[in-house]
């Protein structure tokens, strides 16, 4: 099969249903001939149904980020089903509903902790897990959520991705010797379950509706799996550390 993946093997987090970026990734990456694996958690069984709507069958594991055991035994299992790796989509974040909604001042470190661990710190935890797999370099990439600015709403998760953007970076400038590039894509927001989690998404969204030069589509997540696509190819060969917006322009505008 051509295209700009062909014979690229793939690992894909975070596909939980069609309306997710993940989703849309993982079924341009099919299109565009690579072939990949997925993982999820806590219900890989949810993915498994998802996947079956996806161009071509594709095997799901179970992958807890925080999970040392599930991070330990991942090159083992991806190992045996792909035989390596070319590329890792991180597309994994969570916090507590006490991190988010307006209760910034008044959230507990324990809360704070789980966000940075599931959607920073695995950014690299999931990088180092799949490194031995990735003997002839390849490419990571993640999604963030632009962390220039206090969103409403979005509280301790800004935080989180600003760390997940300067992980990126660390890792870019320490894997790069073995030709392992990082990026991240800034996607604006999509109506995900991801985002539904998040208490007065819909003001956070609205945004968009005022300041975006492009007209941006909350049901549309293919521009942002796109952009993972290309990150993924070889096309971006000397692109590492960057994070490429995909947010219909609007973090170029001031007001």
């Amino acid at each position: 099969m051509s295209g700009i993946l062909a014979g690229k093997r793939v690992l894909i987090t975070g596909v939980l249903l069609e309306s997710s970026i993940a989703f849309h990734a993982a079924k341009l990456a099919q299109q565009e001939g690579a072939e990949i694996i997925l993982s999820a958690f806590p219900r890989p069984t949810l993915t498994e149904r998802i996947a079956k709507k996806l161009p071509k069958p594709t095997k799901v594991i179970e992958l807890d980020v925080t999970n040392d055991e599930h991070l330990g035994r991942l090159a083992d299992v991806v190992g045996a089903e792909l035989g390596g790796l070319d590329g890792v989509v991180h597309s994994i974040g969570f916090a507590p509903q006490d991190a988010m909604g307006g209760n910034f001042l008044n959230t507990p470190f324990e809360s704070v902790a789980t966000a940075m661990h599931v959607s920073a710190f695995s950014l690299k935890s999931l990088t180092m897990a799949c490194l031995p797999l990735m003997q002839n370099g390849g490419a990571v990439v993640g999604l963030t959520f632009d962390a220039q600015y206090a969103w409403p709403q979005y509280d301790w998760m800004g935080p989180a991705k600003a760390a997940l953007e300067a992980t990126n970076r660390y890792l870019a400038r320490d894997l790069g010797k073995q030709n392992v590039r990082s990026n991240l894509i800034s996607a604006g927001p999509i109506g995900s379950m991801a985002a539904k989690s998040i208490p007065g998404f819909s003001e956070l969204a609205s945004v968009w509706d005022n300041r975006a030069p492009l007209e941006w589509d909350l049901n549309d997540p293919e521009p942002a799996g796109r952009g993972v696509v290309a990150l993924l190819s070889d096309w971006f060969p000397k692109t590492t550390g960057e994070i490429i917006h995909v947010d219909g322009g609007l973090h170029a505008i001031g007001a």
